[in-house]
């Protein structure tokens, strides 16, 4: 009696048949990634969070990982290594945009001149960020 209400629901596409489906409470790939093993996001984030020892002005200091990539990416860049700049011009961006939108009014990331001259080298020099720049132009 089974078998004729197997043989009476529709097989198709979406609709395999009974036999083949997967029973409740099993998986369809039962290995798949085992409990506890780590994503690339989650190892990256862990690894920026790592503290390093560091020696600035003669004085030690101890700071994560993530601190010394970004002093050593704005020294390059501040020191003239223009291929700093293509990593950095991002960053930056980016922690102005969010400056403006947590609306910090009483503490300016940047000044209006820092700002100029922001949006002149985004400008000149950065890829794909004309159209950024000129928006940001419009809503001052």
């Amino acid at each position: 009696m089974n078998d004729n209400s197997e043989a009476t629901e529709p097989v198709g596409y979406g609709k395999p048949p009974a036999k083949s489906r997967f029973k409740p409470g099993e998986s369809g790939n039962p290995k798949g990634r085992p409990k506890g093993s780590l994503n690339v996001t989650t190892v990256l984030m862990k690894t920026l969070r790592e503290k390093v020892v560091i020696t600035e002005n003669g004085i030690r200091k101890t700071i994560t990982k993530l601190e010394a990539f970004i002093k050593q990416l704005v020294n390059k860049a501040a020191s003239g290594d223009l291929r700093a700049l293509p990593h950095l011009l991002p960053m930056i961006a980016v922690a102005v945009e969010q400056g403006r939108t947590e609306g910090n009014t009483s503490t300016e990331i940047l000044n209006e001149r820092e700002q100029e001259v922001l949006t002149t080298f985004l400008k000149r020099y950065g890829p794909s960020t004309k159209a950024e720049a000129d928006n940001d132009a419009d809503s001052d």
